[in-house]
């Protein structure tokens, strides 16, 4: 068969060792050869992009001195990239072999399929799976599950191939065409959620969303933003809501803000007196009354991204 050309991209925010890790980690897989590597410098710091290309002559680096955010600077990687195939991959992850040789097998033998998973384990414990698959979002309530999450592996997801609710944003590859029919990932949300609604868009536009557990990826999760934090928790409430005000309908989204407001504004209230986290009251907040004043379309982030 021959190899159709993978855009490989990721994209890097003050994380050089982590980056280039995963740079070695990439260029040591040798089961589909047929690729070109960009990595895109997402604001940081530091512009760590010419030491890169000394030391990785093979990749493209591309600078940017605005944070874009995850579709922000995935969108930059896409603009430049001249696959039939885009592998959007955290640079938090490292390959397995037959990962993209299984994935683009897949696309290969599914037209209707526009964009794939793999299987992806917590790199820490890789016997652990954090993804194999998602169930579609419920919007009356905004909440979704993700399939075999914190799951020792023990073969119970080995069904190859198949459709999901969602494809996981630590690794999607994407038809070009796909992107050609649905548009790119709407960067005003800047970080989470992103990917849910790229395949809301993507499902209008008449594809399917797989997962295939016979490829498999190692996850270093929330390197970048951490496993809590304030930007984490202010995203992840704003986004959860701007995801439902573009998505559901009116009456449906009517119900889900009832929900939100008599369950999950004083459950987290709660949690955060609990835990001492007094500063997330101010957030949480800030990320509900953003939605008051800014229209879905937005760009106006409403949090002060460094």
């Amino acid at each position: 068969m021959c190899m159709k050309l993978v855009s490989i991209i990721s994209v890097n925010y003050n994380q050089p060792r982590v980056t280039e890790e995963f740079l070695r980690s990439v260029l040591s897989q040798n089961d589909y050869m047929n690729v070109e590597i960009i990595v895109v410098d997402n604001g940081s710091n530091e512009d760590f992009t010419p030491a890169w290309r000394a030391k990785f002559p093979m990749v493209t680096f591309i600078r940017s001195e605005k944070n874009l955010g995850f579709a922000g600077g995935n969108n930059l990687g896409l603009s430049i990239a001249r696959g039939k195939y885009f592998f959007l991959v955290n640079n938090d992850t490292e390959f397995t072999d037959g990962l993209l040789t299984t994935l683009v097998d897949t696309l290969e033998n599914n037209e209707k399929v526009g964009i794939i998973s793999p299987l992806i384990h917590y790199f820490d414990d890789k016997t652990m799976i954090q993804y194999a698959g998602y169930s579609p979002v419920n919007y009356y309530t905004g909440r979704n599950r993700c399939v075999g999450q914190y799951e020792k592996n023990s073969g119970q997801f080995e069904n190859g191939s198949g459709e999901t609710g969602y494809i996981h944003g630590a690794a999607m590859l994407v038809r070009k065409e796909t992107i050609e029919r649905a548009g790119m990932m709407d960067p005003n949300y800047f970080l989470y959620y992103e990917e849910l609604d790229w395949c809301e868009r993507i499902k209008k536009a008449g594809y399917t969303m797989y997962v295939n557990t016979d490829a498999l990826i190692y996850h270093k999760e929330s390197v970048s933003v951490g496993k809590r934090s304030a930007l984490k928790e202010f995203f992840m409430t704003r986004n959860r809501i701007l995801f439902l005000r573009k998505n559901a309908p009116s009456l449906t989204f009517l119900v889900f803000c009832l929900y939100f407001a008599s369950t999950v504004l004083p459950r987290n209230l709660l949690v955060y007196l609990r835990n001492g986290e007094y500063s997330y009251i101010k957030v949480f907040f800030s990320a509900i009354f953003w939605h008051f004043t800014h229209r879905a379309d937005s760009s106006d982030l409403g949090y002060p991204i460094k």
